[in-house]
């Protein structure tokens, strides 16, 4: 499968964290392996121009967070908790790692990396949490958005599919391969 390639794609890879690895977690993402093991192969492509996402939480829990963290007590944590550490094979990219407190992961600290109308080549979990938070947040920015479906993950294989359906829906912007 053909990913766009050039002086202007960044790979751009969400959130390949613990808490999303870890089976025991509650938000445990099936096939996150076989997600890294495509991220890996894609980074060959995109060196130097590489990012990796960090989902931390904020401090102190603002607004509708307040209520998120009530339902998600396990992780509310502190920010440095291991538990929101990149998972090996993330942490071994020749990458600039951003660490973002909220679900959608575009916003003035990318756009400073990778210019403002960058082609982006999406991968990361989950699919129809963050995956998809930024690729529209990106896409209405007037980014180029392609998604790579087997780089991606979520909690199920239908949340995973439901989340590229979702996002399949604002072609030409965001094309799903």
């Amino acid at each position: 499968m053909s990913v766009p390639s050039s002086d202007n794609s960044w790979l751009l890879v969400i959130d390949p964290q613990v808490i999303f690895a870890d089976p025991a977690s509650e938000w445990a993402v099936s096939e996150f392996e076989r997600a890294m093991r495509r991220v890996t192969e894609l980074a060959t492509d995109y060196a130097g121009r590489i990012i990796v996402t960090r989902w931390v939480p904020q401090r102190p829990h603002l607004g509708s967070w307040k209520n998120y963290f009530e339902q998600w007590q396990f992780a509310d944590r502190a920010p440095d908790d291991s538990y929101f550490d990149l998972m090996p094979a993330a942490a071994e990219l020749d990458a600039t790692v951003v660490s973002v407190p909220t679900f959608n992961k575009w916003g003035a600290e990318l756009s400073a990396l990778t210019g403002e109308t960058p082609q982006l080549v999406l991968t990361g979990v989950a699919t129809c949490c963050c995956v998809l938070s930024t690729a529209l947040a990106a896409a209405d920015a007037g980014a180029h958005v392609t998604v790579i479906a087997d780089g991606c993950a979520d909690s199920t294989p239908e949340n995973h599919a439901m989340g590229l359906n979702v996002m399949r829906l604002y072609e030409p912007q965001i094309v799903v391969r």
